[in-house]
C-alpha cells in the first residue's frame, strides 16, 4: 500500500512538472494559481484510468498502436482536465499537440528520476 501511495505522490510530482514546462514553454498553454493543484489531480486520475484501458484495447484490436496508448491517455487527460479545471486552459490544434508531447516526456522522465532522487535521499538517511 505505501509503494502505491508513494508511486502516485511520484506520478503527481512529475505530471504537475509536465504541466509547468508545457505552460513555460508553450504560449498558448496557461496553468493557473491554487486550481492548478486540482488540474493536476484530475490529470493524474484521468491518466491513471485512461492508459490500462488503452494499452488493453491495443493489445486486443491493434498491437502495433501499443506504444501510441501513453500519448493518447496524456492528451485524454489533457482534454479532460482543461474542460473540468480552472487550473489549465490550452488553445490552438498545434498548441494541443505540442503540450501532449512536452507533458508526456516531462512526465516520463519525472518517474523514471524522481524515485532516484528519492532512493539517494532515503539511502543517504540510513547511513547516516
Amino acid at each position: 500500500m505505501i509503494r502505491l501511495l508513494v508511486s502516485f505522490v511520484i506520478q503527481l510530482a512529475a505530471n504537475a512538472l509536465g504541466l509547468l514546462v508545457a505552460d513555460w514553454v508553450l504560449e498558448d498553454v496557461e496553468v493557473s494559481g491554487t486550481a492548478f493543484l486540482v488540474a493536476v489531480v484530475i490529470f493524474t486520475v484521468v491518466y491513471a484510468i485512461a492508459q490500462p484501458f488503452l494499452t488493453q484495447l491495443a493489445l486486443s484490436k491493434a498491437t502495433a498502436l501499443r506504444g501510441a496508448t501513453a500519448l493518447v491517455a496524456t492528451l485524454i487527460g489533457l482534454i479532460i482536465t482543461s474542460l473540468v479545471s480552472d487550473g489549465l486552459s490550452i488553445s490552438g490544434g498545434l498548441t494541443w499537440l505540442e503540450a501532449t508531447v512536452i507533458v508526456w516526456i516531462v512526465s516520463l522522465l519525472g518517474t523514471l528520476i524522481l524515485p532516484l532522487i528519492f532512493v539517494k535521499k532515503k539511502v543517504g538517511e540510513k547511513r547516516g
